[in-house]
């Protein structure tokens, strides 16, 4: 993009700052979590309000430029930064007001989900957001929303009253089940495609501010029993707890089973349930404990930092029977980074007690999802990492209905048959809804929904 007298003039409009790749916060603000994506944009609007987002959405169309939208900038596809083009970074907008008497907040699109959640646990309010604390809320609620709280109370996306959106056309909407009802339905999981959202409203519920919950560890060699034992947990857990099961290695590189524990409600009530995981084994390590709700939203913070290279491939299951755990715990064995770890995430409950054509969101039957999620250092062990995630992917393929979370697609996972299979039998209607805000793909730079014609 050349330097000309409409950036300046457009430079001159915003209250934001507009970095080009000689500003001292250029570098900063062009890296994103996954290190594995390396881009440089022409230009970056560090917009302040919704007014900068206007401008910027009018003169990135204007002048046809690609466009990418940064939140949190988690993104493992690395939708949220682009090579040559104009990034719209709406970190700066972190505005937030909960009003309590009506369980209600109203949040800016730069906040992460640490600084969402403490905010509403200063009422003692909640809503469910991601299970690492440094992802966006709006990429996260775009796309769905999977988290702690969704047993009980649904997605993010379930939870949404109403966004504002900036639309293709520059216009500034509000969309909620009475304005705007088609792009309402659109934006609750058909993630960017639409527009870009400047704030959420969000229906809060009562949680905390102490929950039961953090990791139990055991050796590798009880893999089979322990995720026998998992699933004999999730098949009978009440909607107020939830877990998740991984295989890594442990800090001093020791090949691990780990169970990842979530309750709210009366501890003594969470202490009963999880005796069984607790004393199985008995596992080396035991970090369940009561916490604050804040606390157990940031405990897999750590193992998730910025800087890692990242890839991963995802799939929805259709159950976990002995079957495909034998298959993961092939799989995990031949890992060849110690950072990677192949997850097993347990959903159901409210979350399931949704129509599939309620929300764009379509996955509405899913239980379980396996993530084989590759993180490394070295960019010369690209091609063992990437190998690894997309065959233990492929060995989970006999087991899958084919279908995918959006925000678990990846880098390679941009093409239409992927995304197909997000959205099922919701895709033809948001390539309609797209059509009519979007018609000519200006929000393309995601896992994209193409205009119907």
């Amino acid at each position: 993009m050349a330097v000309d007298q409409s950036l300046e003039t457009f430079a001159n409009s915003v209250r934001g700052a507009v970095l080009r790749p000689a500003d001292q916060s250029y570098e900063s603000a062009r890296r994103i979590w996954n290190a594995m994506i390396d881009r440089s944009p022409a230009v970056i609007v560090r917009c302040a309000d919704p007014a900068d987002v206007v401008a910027a959405v009018n003169f990135a169309r204007d002048q046809q430029q690609v466009v990418a939208v940064h939140s949190g900038g988690h993104s493992a596809a690395g939708s949220s930064v682009c090579d040559g083009g104009f990034m719209i970074d709406l970190s700066p907008m972190k505005g937030i007001r909960v009003d309590p008497a009506r369980a209600t907040v109203r949040a800016e699109a730069g906040l992460t989900g640490a600084e969402f959640d403490a905010e509403t646990q200063a009422f003692g309010l909640a809503t469910t957001s991601g299970v690492v604390s440094t992802t966006g809320i709006a990429g996260l609620t775009l796309g769905g929303g999977i988290g702690w709280l969704g047993r009980t109370y649904g997605l993010s996306c379930d939870n949404l009253l109403s966004v504002d959106i900036v639309t293709a056309d520059g216009q500034l909407r509000t969309a909620s089940a009475d304005e705007n009802a088609d792009l309402f339905w659109a934006v609750r999981g058909g993630g960017g495609n639409f527009g870009v959202v400047t704030s959420f409203e969000y229906r809060l519920h009562r949680v905390g501010p102490t929950v039961l919950a953090g990791l139990l560890v055991w050796p590798r060699p009880m893999a089979l029993d322990v995720l026998r034992a998992f699933r004999a947990f999730t098949e009978g857990a009440p909607e107020n707890a939830s877990a998740y099961a991984g295989l890594g290695t442990s800090p001093d590189g020791v090949p691990i089973v780990v169970g990842i524990l979530f309750h709210h409600g009366p501890t003594e009530e969470g202490e009963a349930l999880f005796q069984p995981l607790r004393s199985f084994g008995p596992p080396v390590a035991d970090m369940v404990q009561p916490m604050p709700y804040t606390s157990a939203q940031q405990m897999l913070d750590a193992l998730n930092p910025p800087g890692n290279r990242v890839y991963w491939k995802s799939a929805i299951l259709r159950g976990i029977d002995d079957d495909v755990l034998e298959t993961i715990i092939a799989g995990a064995a031949t890992c060849p980074s110690p950072l990677s770890a192949a997850l097993i995430e347990f959903y159901g409950g409210a979350t399931n007690r949704v129509g599939v054509q309620h929300t764009a969101y379509p996955l509405r039957d899913a239980t379980y999802a396996l993530n084989a999620i590759s993180a490394w250092t070295d960019p010369a062990q690209d091609q063992a990492n990437i190998a690894w995630s997309q065959g233990l992917w492929e060995a989970m393929q006999p087991f899958s209905p084919g279908s995918v979370y959006v925000n678990f697609l990846g880098i390679g996972d941009e093409g239409d048959d992927r995304v197909k299979a997000a959205y099922g039998p919701n895709y033809a209607r948001l390539a309609q809804i797209k059509a009519t805000y979007d018609p000519q793909n200006l929000f393309r730079l995601n896992h994209n929904i193409r205009p119907a014609r």
